[in-house]
């Protein structure tokens, strides 16, 4: 608190020409010739500052409340009578929108991580002297320490009446105009410090992005799953259908992989003793990107011994609503102005069930006859790019067919075994597998098996991915001799999930694309 500050209460007629929200911000300088021009005048403000003995950057700042807290103090001495506003408050923020002076008086809104409140600055209280040397060199998007006392306006906005201004972070760069918000998209995922600072929604949906995941990790914890944390760079790549990212390792003189999935790693563990382990990791796969695809992307996988595919669901829908109502409030959610309705029990049905509804095949009737397949689309008139292999033709069918007619949650269970390379066959019909994945909105959020746990059955698998692999097909992986050598040491009997969190998330925040929900989203190098 400032030594020479005057009176704690500001006299009673106070301008207050922006009461309410605060404005979005808006570069204060009023230079003309561009940005160029903008930055020059900012550099000799900053300039001016150090030659006055003034520190634009100190390595130290003082702060008593948030600015949430200094308001809800004030709000709580106006319920309680108190003839005045807590006194002594020190502010720390950035200062956003224009300086607006209005004769003696000039108005400024300070944000930090709890909100933002509005800056009282009175030219008979701060003194002449400090009163136009604020004016000359603070601009916005400085960081500052505010002192004052808090008070309400004749318009009822509540403040800060200021006492002492000082300066922790000169900024150079104006931030953007942004009277209509920070809209341009490339802008936003590039520098996405900039949508922070302008976009109160952007803020809100990161935190609740970090609340997802927190809830998630208590609900796993709380059930007796352990975190655990296996190799991002792996020797051999697996777990998943994708190509990798490929490396070189100098001292060891060999290629290395980042992982695609944390699969077979966590299932040695299980090898091992542990009964239920679950890992939130980043996974990377080296293919496109679109509206639900990220080169780089976070994944939870969790493997429990001893349980099946249909405990897996029990688990997922529960834990996807608890999380919803936890985080989110509720378990319907609005997305893009439509609700969504995660409440259990979700939908379960067959690959075979959802194919012949969307499209009128009955998959059995081709099992394994790529021609047939093929014949069958085309007999219904229905647009499917080509695939190798019958399974493959299936899996075209679920993401052209299937997938964009699901709203409210589905379970989509027994595929294929050629699809499946790591799921334990059904127990009446081996041709499919104890597989499911659950759809929501048009697109998966995972993956779940009842897992392969037959050394031999999986040896087999695997030599049939190295031959696909070895014929061209870049997302089949390699042998892995040494995880056979874990099953034929025995493995429990298990099941397994795969939840994609920046898809998940995008459910529980109503958000149409990945890119919103990722801090650095990978793009496309600017030319």
């Amino acid at each position: 608190m400032s030594d020479d500050r005057a009176d704690d209460r500001p006299p009673p007629a106070v301008l207050d020409p922006a009461a309410g929200a605060p404005p979005a911000p808006v570069d204060t300088d009023g230079a003309v010739g561009g940005l160029a021009a903008v930055v020059a005048a900012r550099e000799g403000k900053l300039e001016r500052l150090r030659a006055q003995g003034i520190d634009p950057y100190p390595p130290r700042s003082e702060r008593t409340h948030t600015a949430a807290e200094a308001v809800a103090a004030f709000e709580a001495g106006e319920r309680a009578g108190e003839p005045a506003g807590p006194s002594g408050v020190v502010l720390a923020g950035r200062l956003t929108g224009a300086l607006r002076r209005m004769g003696g008086s000039m108005f400024v809104h300070l944000q930090d991580g709890s909100g933002h409140v509005q800056l009282h600055l009175q030219r008979d209280r701060l003194g002449e002297a400090a009163f136009e040397h604020i004016d000359a060199h603070f601009d916005s998007g400085d960081f500052v320490n505010a002192h004052g006392a808090m008070f309400r306006t004749r318009r009822g906005e509540v403040s800060l009446a200021v006492e002492r201004l000082t300066m922790l972070a000169k900024s150079l760069l104006p931030l953007p105009e942004k009277w209509h918000g920070l809209h341009d998209q490339e802008t936003r995922f590039r520098q996405r410090y900039l949508d922070l600072v302008s976009n109160a929604d952007a803020r809100d949906r990161f935190v609740k992005r970090t609340r997802i995941v927190s809830r998630m990790r208590r609900y796993l914890d709380d059930r007796g799953f352990l975190e655990v944390e296996t190799p991002i760079l792996q020797p051999l790549y697996g777990g998943g259908a994708a190509e990798p990212f490929t490396t070189y390792y100098k001292a060891l003189e060999q290629t290395m992989y980042l992982r695609i999935a944390d699969e077979l790693y966590l299932k040695r563990l299980l090898v091992g003793g542990y009964e239920r382990v679950y890992e939130i990791s980043k996974d990377f796969r080296n293919e496109g990107v679109d509206r639900t695809h990220q080169p780089e992307f976070t994944m939870m996988e969790c493997y429990w011994a001893f349980a099946d595919y249909r405990h897996i669901m029990d688990l997922v829908e529960d834990m996807i609503a608890t999380i919803a109502r936890d985080v989110i409030g509720g378990t319907v959610i609005d997305l893009g102005g439509r609700p969504l309705d995660l409440t259990p029990p979700w939908r379960r049905v067959t690959v075979r069930e959802a194919i012949r509804e969307a499209t009128g095949i009955d998959i059995d009737d081709t099992y394994g006859d790529l021609a047939g397949l093929r014949a069958a689309i085309r007999a219904r008139d229905l647009e499917a790019d080509p695939q190798p292999t019958w399974a493959k033709t299936v899996d075209e069918l679920i993401g052209e067919f299937v997938e964009p007619r699901v709203w409210d949650p589905v379970f989509l269970m027994d595929y294929p075994v050629e699809l499946s390379p790591l799921a334990k066959r059904k127990r009446d019909d081996p041709r499919y597998v104890e597989r499911f994945e659950p759809l929501v909105a048009g697109f998966e959020l995972g993956n779940s098996f009842t897992e392969l746990n037959d050394p031999l059955d999986q040896r087999a698998r695997f030599e049939e991915m190295a031959a696909a692999r070895a014929a061209g097909d870049t997302e089949a992986h390699p042998l892995d001799e040494d995880f056979l050598t874990a099953m034929m040491h025995g493995m429990p009997p298990m099941g397994g999930l795969g939840i994609g969190i920046d898809r998940l998330v995008m459910v529980l925040t109503g958000t149409p694309n990945i890119r919103e929900v990722v801090l650095f989203p990978q793009l496309r190098r600017e030319r």
